[in-house]
């Protein structure tokens, strides 16, 4: 028998949980809307996709994906696929992978990079969009 306070935390931490799964989707679901506004605009006017390679969780060792897209950050660790999906381009660093190359898998795509960062760390997904379109020269 569970007495009735550990029965009502149970059940507002389903409901939170839920409601976390809620905002989490709704956010996903206007990120993907972003980024296929950004590949239009991409395709229309550039820059053109380029080849994603991933890299290893040491940092040294690079892997060809078989994606073309855009790197988000210029170090390497996030991407948009020219099939529209968000990429985290770190791997496990395997000999396998050095030879035969590596398959990622899409992501979720966040609305905001980088939340729970270090300050000045997070950055709006529409900023970076905006920001390799506005690159294109």
């Amino acid at each position: 028998m569970t007495d009735p306070w550990t029965e009502r935390r149970r059940y507002a931490a389903t409901e939170h949980a839920a409601a976390q799964r809620q905002v989490r989707a709704a956010d996903s679901q206007r990120a993907r809307e972003l980024i296929a506004a950004f590949i239009e605009s991409a395709r229309a006017l550039g820059p053109a996709p380029t080849p994603l390679r991933a890299r290893g969780y040491g940092g040294h060792s690079s892997y060809r994906t078989g994606l073309t897209g855009w790197l988000l950050h210029t170090d390497g660790r996030m991407a948009i696929g020219a099939d529209g999906e968000f990429y985290l381009l770190s791997v496990p660093s395997t000999l396998r992978g050095r030879l035969t190359g590596v398959r990622l898998e899409p992501q979720d795509p966040p609305l905001q990079v980088g939340r729970g960062a270090g300050d000045g760390e997070s950055i709006s997904l529409a900023e970076l969009l905006q920001r390799i379109l506005d690159a294109r020269g």
